[in-house]
């Protein structure tokens, strides 16, 4: 150490004297030719010195290898805080030259000319002293890691035996937890092998992922929506609460890491969106299932009949459709058979209230394509709307929480009984309900040789339905819109008809419209 410190502060001189004749800096004459400084050569000299030592020492016992290579965090605090009072002894140092002029010596060059000097890489800005330091410890640190990686993979190796079928308990859960916690605890002396050790935990959890991954049904049992919980969905439960517990307590960690560098919590954090994933993709087949389910309930709407006239005052109303009451008794079943067994509340809404949109949307979409349609229809469909309000409700926090979906099933519910004039020029239509979704209402006021896309196309419902899917794109469905138009006018004429119907410019008018918005501004 002393020897580190006289070559210091020799240095430190001869970068801040000059010669009293040339005014020549005393290293700028040491080292010209493209010699290096001699700090820069003792600096050298002791690395490599170190590196050897440490090389004779390990080969000869290997007791001290073991020694380096287990407690190696331990060695390296030791050379952190030998750079350290190397930078506090040449702060004092530098501070100490700057105010008494040095050496009894007059000042030749400023205060900040000396400040702006790196002693160490004066004439070689490419050499790091730290770095260099610490390369002398670079084989036990590769060893370490090698061992950090197998205290980390172990405990997970053992709680996935080969052909195992469950997934960890909460021990075994928790011990790899405490694995991971202590090996990035340990590792916090040094940013750099935080960063290390962060990426083997990394490595683990994605370990995990693989692990939990292969303990997955993907198989038709998976998807049922009919009887209870089958084994399968079972255990997929089970791995995705466990992969939960795991997400929780990772994010706990890198919470209490503090100074740990930027890049190894982006690290962890970019193994934790693997877990998201695979969570996701665990319930994806279950989700998938149960709106199939339910677009299969709403198409059958139009199995019922809504052409009636009002009901008499002593034939009260029904609340809702047969349909609707068993959208929402399969909705609460699901929830209550299937989605109550996981953990992660919030991870289940967020990937059902997707579900509830689309069921919102394919109701909506339904409901405008639903012929013929009567006083006493509208007035069953409009119960109809309320309840499917009610029966989503399961699915997500609060309806409300539904967006736009939510709002477009709020705007419609009063066109079913406005004039067909009010409801093309309500300023909903186009801004919030698709122009197509009030199209294909207006063609149930209309009569019947003005078909309906799909009935011109010689579709069934669910065929169109499907179309509709395929072709989100609002240009594509009114041209096929424009087409059953267009069909009816050309019926129209071949019977030498006089007159349209009178929604007919009301359609053709609202199509127009449609098109122009449909096609954007002109350049």
């Amino acid at each position: 150490m002393l020897k580190i410190l006289q070559v210091q502060h020799l240095q430190k001189v001869l970068v801040k004297k000059r010669d009293p004749v040339s005014h020549v800096c005393f290293i700028d004459e040491i080292i010209k030719d493209g010699q290096p400084d001699i700090l820069y050569t003792f600096w050298t000299d002791v690395t490599r010195t170190l590196s050897e030592d440490f090389h004779r020492a390990t080969e000869a016992s290997s007791f001290l290898k073991q020694a380096f290579e287990g407690e190696y965090p331990k060695l390296l605090r030791l050379y952190n805080e030998l750079w350290r009072r190397l930078q506090q002894y040449s702060t004092n140092l530098l501070g100490a030259l700057t105010s008494s002029g040095g050496l009894d010596m007059p000042l030749d060059i400023t205060t900040a000319e000396v400040e702006s000097q790196d002693l160490f890489t004066h004439g070689k800005h490419d050499y790091n002293p730290e770095k260099a330091l610490k390369d002398s410890l670079q084989p036990y640190e590769a060893a370490y890691l090698s061992k950090s990686l197998s205290r980390l993979f172990d405990p997970i190796n053992l709680v996935f035996p080969i052909g195992g079928r469950n997934p960890p308990s909460n021990d075994e859960l928790e011990s790899i937890i405490k694995t991971i916690s202590s090996e990035l605890n340990v590792a916090s002396v040094d940013p750099n092998l935080s960063l290390a050790v962060a990426k083997n935990a990394a490595k683990t959890i994605q370990l995990f992922c693989v692990k939990s991954e292969q303990l997955l049904c993907t198989q038709g049992d998976a998807s049922q929506v009919i009887g209870p919980l089958t084994e399968g969905q079972r255990r997929n439960v089970t791995v995705v609460n466990t992969l939960y517990r795991l997400q929780q307590a990772v994010a706990k960690i890198i919470s209490a890491l503090g100074a740990c560098p930027p890049a190894a919590v982006d690290a962890l954090l970019s193994s934790m969106e693997g877990v998201q994933a695979l969570m996701s993709s665990a319930v994806q087949p279950l989700l998938q299932s149960v709106s199939d389910s339910i677009e299969a309930i709403i198409i059958t709407l139009h199995q019922e009949d809504f052409s009636g006239p009002l009901s008499s005052p002593d034939k009260p109303d029904v609340p809702c459709s047969l349909y609707m009451k068993e959208l929402q008794g399969f909705i609460s079943r699901v929830m209550a058979d299937y989605f109550k067994h996981f953990q992660c509340v919030d991870f289940v809404y967020d990937n059902t209230e997707s579900i509830a949109q689309r069921a919102i949307e394919l109701f909506l979409r339904h409901a405008s394509l639903l012929r013929p349609l009567g006083e006493g229809g509208k007035m069953r469909l409009a119960a109809d709307f309320a309840q499917m309000e009610m029966a989503v409700a399961p699915l997500c926090r609060r309806v409300s929480d539904l967006g736009k979906p939510y709002r477009m099933l709020r705007s419609f519910r009063p066109l079913l009984f406005q004039a067909s004039e009010l409801i093309a020029s309500s300023p909903a239509v186009g801004d919030l309900i698709p122009y197509s979704t009030v199209l294909h209402f207006l063609f149930t006021r209309a009569p019947s040789e003005l078909r309906s896309p799909h009935q011109r196309a010689e579709w069934s419902i669910a065929r169109y339905s499907q179309w509709l899917d395929d072709h989100p794109s609002e240009r594509d469905r009114l041209a096929l819109i424009r087409g059953a138009l267009e069909a009816y006018v050309q019926l129209v004429r071949a019977r030498q008809g006089k007159e349209f119907a009178s929604i007919y410019p009301i359609m053709l008018q609202l199509l127009q419209r449609a098109t122009s918005a449909a096609q954007g501004p002109k350049a």
